[in-house]
């Protein structure tokens, strides 16, 4: 599928870095290189990709916004005493929560909450629009200054 993606240039990077900051697991960053070794310039690229992985957050956000506490109760086996303890961590940190949704894991998780709990949509919008144009910057500027060697990094 990435590499459908990647065929399609900067609308195969917009449509997959939506998809990827929703709940469907893959890398936008692998797009973003892609397109990157492709020769695409790196500012539509930028552009795209945060684009793309905004409005997908923001859609997240939109589908935890349509969720009914009863629903999460009564399908998930999720008690009231739970959600009012997340609600209140949430509620701590407010829409700032919505900066970290750009993370691996849990950033689906973060922006779906962001709208089940109703945290103030345009300050959200603007945390999260934030995070992601700097999670793509660096990730740019890291492939410009390493290039392709950057997939060679092994563990093992």
């Amino acid at each position: 599928m990435v590499e459908f993606l990647q065929d399609y240039g900067i609308l195969g990077l917009f449509i997959g870095s939506f998809l990827a900051a929703t709940v469907i697991p893959f890398s936008s960053e692998v797009i973003l290189s892609g397109v990157l070794i492709a020769g695409i310039n790196p500012f539509h690229a930028f552009f795209a990709a945060t684009a793309g992985n905004w409005l997908g957050g923001l859609t997240s956000y939109y589908v935890g916004h349509l969720g009914k506490w009863e629903i999460i109760e009564k399908w998930f086996g999720v008690r009231e005493e739970k959600l009012l303890k997340q609600k209140q961590r949430i509620e701590r940190y407010g829409s700032l929560v919505a900066f970290f949704t750009w993370m691996p894991l849990i950033g689906d998780v973060l922006a779906i909450a962001l709208g089940f709990y109703r945290v103030d949509f345009a300050k959200s919008a603007i945390f999260m629009l934030l995070g992601r144009s700097i999670r793509f910057a660096l990730w740019i500027l890291l492939f410009h200054f390493v290039g392709e060697q950057l997939f060679e990094f092994s563990i093992f």
